[in-house]
């Protein structure tokens, strides 16, 4: 309970902040939007965006509540045309300043949320006065109510996500591109720094037969000899080259199957669980299985490992890996050891890798890929939890008063004139707070309402997300 009251008085006292920042803002977004002085905006935004992520942050630490900030992504950085030159509309510029400014200041400018968070400084001060007397009898709601305030106003938006969505759609889209040119470069070096080596040698021995095949048999014969073995050789080499592009039995065994396989090829001592409901598709199959081979080559090249062992599992719809080897440890990504290609290769799939390699050994590698397992882990919603409901039937139950008797009837009499102030709160008060009351007092039922609409679709916005969000996993 006094931790409660401890977060309470930290609201409060933030109002120390919110009133001068509201003074503050009001005059810079005047001096920057109608004196045209536009260089103060960005600061202006900056500012409150800050306060605003603090409400966040506290709201998530204190309730639970989740409020995902609403933000939409930040511009990218000019590119030179081949002249050299920056284009900003129809102007151009020897340097990436002016247009990199001005497509900041559209961006703050045009964002939705800029304006909602300047909307949320401007009427926290009354909402905390509002609610100063839950806060003081019931902190425990008052702080939930207060979170789902800021949630109306903090939270993420439709457009805002589903510009997030496109930035990461197109993120996604350069790895998955970016790793296939890689792939094609990769099987390029091999067949010109092997197959082709290996038949233009051929064809050479093959002249040579051709010119001692009636002169020294023998010598023929020998070379012949030799072009049969290159000719074996070869067809070996193709054969690896055939399996690093898509080996035969991933396709028609599976992923468990093509990962044993890799298994008993390996010099190491490979032991391999596989837990899988069904086969994946055909994408995800041939990313885990390359992930797996170039971790298994790792461990034998580079960390000297004698034994490793590979778990395949499901939990629901995800789809985790885990490798582990007795090697010597110490992997870096940064040090070129193939686990860079081998996140970008996840990251086609929203997968996400956990290394854990001590110097020394053993090294673990987690990787996890959300939602690829199609039919799984979908279930019913879940029922509010009790908590909850009481907070929703107590809103209902409440909201009516504010809103009509103590505010728009309060303010139907006050325009009238009517003197009869029976029970309405504003009209005992003296005249110069009665209309700010009165608003208040409709806003406070408003606000109430909206929170009896959003609470339950928070709660099922936050269970879908639970599951949706792939988690991160660290291995100790």
């Amino acid at each position: 309970m006094l931790r409660r009251y401890g977060r309470v008085a930290v609201l409060l006292a933030l109002l120390a902040v919110e009133v001068p920042l509201v003074a503050v803002s009001v005059v810079m977004l005047v001096l920057s939007v109608a004196l045209g002085m536009v260089f103060l905006f960005p600061p202006q935004v900056r500012m409150v965006r800050r306060l605003a992520e603090l409400n966040r942050r506290l709201m998530r630490r204190w309730t639970g509540l989740a409020i995902e900030a609403p933000y939409l992504p930040k511009p990218p950085p000019p590119v030179p045309q081949a002249d050299g030159l920056y284009r900003y509309d129809r102007t151009l510029y020897k340097t990436p300043r002016v247009p990199a400014w001005s497509d900041r200041w559209k961006w703050l400018i045009t964002d939705p949320a800029t304006w909602r968070d300047d909307l949320w400084l401007l009427l926290e001060p009354l909402v905390k006065v509002l609610l100063a007397p839950v806060f003081l009898l019931l902190p425990a709601q008052g702080l939930r109510l207060y979170a789902l305030w800021s949630e109306l106003l903090l939270g993420a938006t439709a457009n805002s996500r589903l510009a997030g969505q496109v930035i990461h759609l197109q993120r996604t889209r350069n790895l998955a591109t970016d790793s296939q040119a890689a792939e094609m470069r990769r099987i390029e070096r091999d067949l010109h720094d092997g197959t082709q080596a290996r038949l233009v040698a051929i064809g050479m021995t093959l002249g040579a037969v051709e010119q001692l095949v009636d002169q020294d048999p023998a010598a023929a014969k020998a070379l012949l000899a030799k072009a049969r073995d290159a000719s074996s050789e070869t067809l070996t080499e193709l054969r690896r080259v055939i399996r690093g592009i898509h080996p035969p039995v991933l396709a028609e065994r599976g992923l468990g199957d093509a990962v044993r396989a890799l298994a008993i090829d390996s010099p190491m001592k490979v032991t391999v669980e596989v837990d899988l409901p069904q086969r994946l598709e055909a994408p995800v199959e041939a990313a885990a299985y390359f992930a797996v081979s170039e971790l298994l080559s790792n461990a034998a090249r580079h960390g000297d490992a004698r034994s490793a062992c590979v778990d395949i599992s499901a939990k629901n719809a995800d789809l985790r890996i885990t490798v582990t080897d007795d090697g010597l440890g110490g992997a870096d990504p940064a040090k070129g050891s193939g686990l860079a290609g081998i996140e970008r290769r996840l990251a086609a799939f929203d997968g996400v890798l956990a290394l854990n390699s001590p110097p020394g050994g053993p090294t673990t590698v987690t990787m996890e890929l959300p939602r690829v397992l199609p039919g799984q882990g979908a279930g019913r919603p879940s029922r509010l939890p009790r908590g909850k409901l009481a907070l929703v039937s107590l809103l209902w139950a409440t909201a009516w008063c504010p809103t009509f008797p103590q505010g728009f009837v309060a303010a139907i009499f006050k325009i009238f004139g009517v003197r009869e102030k029976t029970w309405f709160l504003a009209l005992h008060l003296p005249p110069a707070w009665q209309w700010p009351t009165i608003i208040g007092m409709i806003m406070l039922g408003l606000t109430m309402h909206v929170m009896a609409i959003r609470i339950p679709v928070t709660h099922s916005r936050e269970r879908w997300m639970a599951e949706a969000t792939p988690t991160r996993p660290w291995c100790s």
